[in-house]
């Protein structure tokens, strides 16, 4: 019984002390994404123009599975940079389910 306890307790500490990552995934895009794609994530910015960005809440984008989504973050395409060097996989992740959460609520 002693050992539930404290498994217990070590569970919730660490769920408590840990961010989600839905909360990085929102500043790692705001800083990483949000010049080019926008706030709203259409790409209707000055750099987003400039370089034709897509609409990440386009059906287009929505149907790639997170799978694709992270390799195209960490390689680039197009005009896209390569995030590889500049994203862990934790961001990567981040900033995918960022855009996922944030496409169905527009």
């Amino acid at each position: 019984m002693r050992k539930l306890c404290l498994f217990l307790l070590i569970g919730a500490l660490t769920m408590l002390s840990a961010k989600p990552a839905f909360a990085d995934g929102a500043a790692n895009y705001k800083a990483k994404c949000q010049i080019c794609h926008g706030a709203d994530l259409s790409g209707n910015t000055p750099m987003g123009k400039k370089f034709a960005m897509k609409d990440l809440r386009s059906p287009e984008i929505q149907k790639q599975t997170d799978a694709q989504l992270v390799a195209t973050t960490k390689a680039g395409k197009n005009k896209m940079p390569a995030f590889k060097d500049k994203l862990n996989d934790d961001q990567t992740k981040g900033i995918i389910e960022y855009i996922r959460k944030t496409a169905t609520t527009k």
